[in-house]
C-alpha cells in the first residue's frame, strides 16, 4: 500500500515517462519511517560510543528561530558515521525534533542497522553512484514531496571525506530541494568538527573511497579504534539560506546556492587544536618551533574570521599534544615531537586546509 508521499510522486509528471513498476520498486526502496519516541531511545544502546564524544553546540538560535515558521534543510559536512547520531541529539538535547528525513548510504541498510534505520531513524537509502535517470528522478521527486511535509538533514558532499578536507558539493539534492517550490523553504548550513575522528585511521590511509565496503566491515574497525577513544564535536549552525526565489530549472542558480552553502559550511567549521597541531607539525620539531608555528597559523585564520577553537600556541599544544600521542599519531621525547602516523596526521591538517591561503602547507 503506498503513503501519501509515493502517492504526490507517482503523479508528478517528470516521472510518467518511466515504467510504472520499476518507479514503484525504487519507491519501495525509498520509503522510511522515523519514530521519534524509539530514536531517542537509540541513545541508550549507543551508549557506548556515545558517551566518548561530548557534544557540544554554536549558534543554535540560527536553529530555534527558522523552526517556527519556515521548513528546514539542513546541510552539513560530513566526517563520521557518528556525525548522523551526534548532530539529530544535539538538537533533540536543546528541545527541537530533529528531522523527520535525514538521507545515508545504501551499505548501511543491511542487517540490524538497516532495521533501525527503515523503522526508526527514517533515513533514506540513497544509491550514490546509481545512473539510471529513473532512479534519479524517482529520488528527486521522492524528496521534493517530503519536503512538503518534513525538514530534511543531508550531506552535501555524498560520503564522508576519505581525505579530511571538506569536499565539493554534489547538486543533486539542492536541486531536489528547489523542486518542492515552497517558498519558506530555508537552507540551514552545519559544521561538525571532531578533535579526534573515531575512524581516523581508516579514512585516513584509504584516502579515496574506492568501493563500497560492507558496513559491518566498517564498524569491526571503528570498535577497534574506539578503545581509548574520546572526542569533543562541535556542531556549528549558520544563519538560513531562503531559496524560494531561486529557480529549479536554472543551472546558474543550483550552482550558486550548492557554492554558497558550502562556503558558509567551511566558514563555520570549527578550528580546534589537533587542526592547529597536525597542520603546523614537522616530522620532527621542538615545542618552542612548533609553537611560533602555531601561533603564525592562529594569525593567520584570525585575520580570516575563522571559527578558531584555541587562540594560543600553549593551548593547542596542551590540549591537542596527549591526544594525539594516546591515538599513536605522534610521540613527545625530550622537548621534542615526532610525527609516527604521517598520513593520520596529514588527516587532520587537512581539515582546515580549505580556510588557509595557499593549500598543502604540511609535510
Amino acid at each position: 500500500m503506498l503513503d501519501d508521499i509515493s502517492e504526490a510522486v507517482l503523479a508528478r509528471q517528470e516521472i510518467l515517462k518511466y515504467p510504472r513498476e520499476q518507479v514503484y520498486a525504487y519507491l519501495d526502496e525509498l520509503r522510511t519511517t522515523q519514530r521519534h519516541k524509539f530514536y531517542r531511545a537509540l541513545q541508550h544502546p549507543l551508549y557506548p560510543i556515545l558517551r566518548k564524544i561530548e557534544r557540544k553546540h554554536e549558534n543554535l538560535y540560527h536553529v530555534a528561530a527558522a523552526v517556527r515558521s519556515q521548513r528546514i534543510v539542513y546541510a552539513s559536512n560530513h566526517k563520521s558515521h557518528t556525525d548522523y547520531l551526534v548532530e539529530p541529539l544535539v538538537l533533540d538535547d536543546n528541545g527541537i525534533r530533529p528531522p523527520d528525513r535525514d538521507r545515508a548510504g545504501i551499505n548501511l541498510f543491511g542487517g540490524p542497522l538497516g532495521l533501525l534505520h527503515r523503522h526508526v531513524t527514517g533515513a533514506i537509502p540513497i544509491r550514490r553512484n546509481m545512473k539510471d535517470p529513473a532512479y534519479l528522478t524517482t529520488l528527486k521527486a521522492y524528496v521534493a514531496e517530503i519536503l512538503k511535509k518534513h525538514d530534511l538533514f543531508f550531506y552535501p558532499e555524498g560520503g564522508r571525506s576519505y581525505s579530511g578536507e571538506l569536499k565539493p558539493a554534489k547538486t543533486g539534492l539542492f536541486n531536489a530541494a528547489l523542486s518542492a517550490e515552497r517558498p519558506d523553504l530555508v537552507i540551514i548550513p552545519v559544521a561538525i568538527a571532531y578533535d579526534l575522528v573515531l575512524e581516523d585511521h581508516i579514512l585516513a590511509h584509504q584516502q579515496v573511497k574506492r568501493r563500497q565496503r560492507p558496513f559491518t566491515r566498517e564498524l569491526a574497525e571503528m570498535v577497534r579504534y574506539a578503545v581509548g577513544y574520546r572526542s569533543r564535536a562541535f556542531v556549528t549552525f549558520g544563519a538560513p539560506i531562503a531559496v524560494g526565489d531561486r529557480d529549479v530549472h536554472s543551472r546558474s542558480d543550483v550552482l550558486e546556492l550548492t557554492r554558497l552553502v558550502r562556503a558558509r559550511i567551511g566558514a563555520l567549521y570549527k578550528v580546534l587544536p589537533t587542526a592547529l597541531f597536525a597542520a603546523a607539525m614537522r616530522p620532527s620539531i621542538t615545542r618552542r618551533d612548533l609553537e611560533a608555528r602555531i601561533d603564525a597559523l592562529i594569525d593567520e585564520l584570525a585575520a580570516r574570521r575563522a571559527n578558531l577553537g584555541a587562540t594560543s600556541a600553549r593551548q593547542v599544544i596542551d590540549e591537542a599534544a596527549e591526544p594525539l600521542e594516546t591515538r599513536g599519531v605522534i610521540v613527545a621525547e625530550r622537548g621534542r615531537f615526532r610525527v609516527r602516523e604521517r598520513t593520520v596526521l596529514r588527516y587532520y591538517a587537512k581539515t582546515i586546509e580549505h580556510l588557509l591561503a595557499t593549500p598543502g602547507r604540511t609535510h
